[in-house]
């Protein structure tokens, strides 16, 4: 079972988000554990103060350092962290860009500590003294970290061994080989006088695989160029990717 842990200011955020669809089945299933741990509760002033502002004049607040490192210490989580099987990520547009790879790498550990910033975020000697690594989900800035760890965590729970009903849903992903996935289609064959193409009514499995193939290499052409140069394509690939 991977154990998800969410230090954030916002635990209803996350409970509210994960006790739906597949990530509650997930859960059901003993897939995975989710549990949050609020940094507020280890803020000892009468107002339970977490932030402050920052040191040199810079813009906004930043969550202090020791409420976040009492909230680790409190799940047994301590500095020098990173131990065997466990990854503590700081949820940071600064970190390195997440990706289907990096998924499926988290995927394999027994435990994920996700550290969810808020306001400016969270002051940088936690990083220093905690943090495996530093992820971000794109070159954008949200208003807090609790969005992007319940990205990653859909990402990574899915490829859980036993989440999804089917392996094969896997395989069909966009970027599960480094290119976009196909066009899918469903009932019925013909909508608002548009038809599916052809070949997928054909029983021709062979026919079919190839044309998923083509439109795969056409879409990632046409859309994320940038991905044909770290995805495996052979000879034959060449060919549609030359028109």
């Amino acid at each position: 079972m991977l154990r998800i842990d969410y230090i954030t200011l916002f635990p209803e955020v996350i409970l509210a988000s994960v006790s739906h669809s597949i990530m509650r089945r997930a859960a059901e299933g003993g897939h995975v554990e989710w549990n949050c741990t609020n940094p507020r509760d280890f803020c000892y002033d009468r107002h339970s103060k977490v932030d402050d502002t920052p040191f040199g004049g810079a813009a906004g607040m930043l969550i202090r350092a020791e409420p976040v490192a009492l909230a680790l210490e409190s799940i047994e989580v301590f500095e020098g962290a990173g131990e065997e099987g466990t990854t503590i990520i700081l949820t940071d547009p600064t970190g390195e860009r997440f990706d289907q790879r990096l998924a499926e790498e988290l995927g394999s550990q027994s435990r994920l500590v996700f550290l969810c910033g808020h306001y400016e975020g969270i002051d940088h000697r936690i990083s220093e003294k905690f943090t495996t690594r530093a992820v971000s989900i794109g070159d954008f800035v949200l208003t807090n970290g609790e969005l992007p760890a319940l990205v990653m965590s859909d990402a990574i729970v899915r490829r859980l061994p036993g989440v999804l009903g089917s392996s094969a849903s896997l395989d069909a992903d966009s970027h599960s080989d480094g290119l976009l996935s196909a066009p899918n289609y469903t009932r019925p064959e013909t909508w608002r006088e548009i038809p599916i193409p052809e070949v997928l009514k054909s029983g021709d499995h062979k026919a079919i695989q190839k044309w998923r193939r083509a439109e795969a290499l056409r879409l990632t052409k046409l859309h994320r160029p940038d991905l044909l140069a770290r995805a495996t394509v052979d000879k034959r690939d060449l060919d549609v990717l030359s028109f």
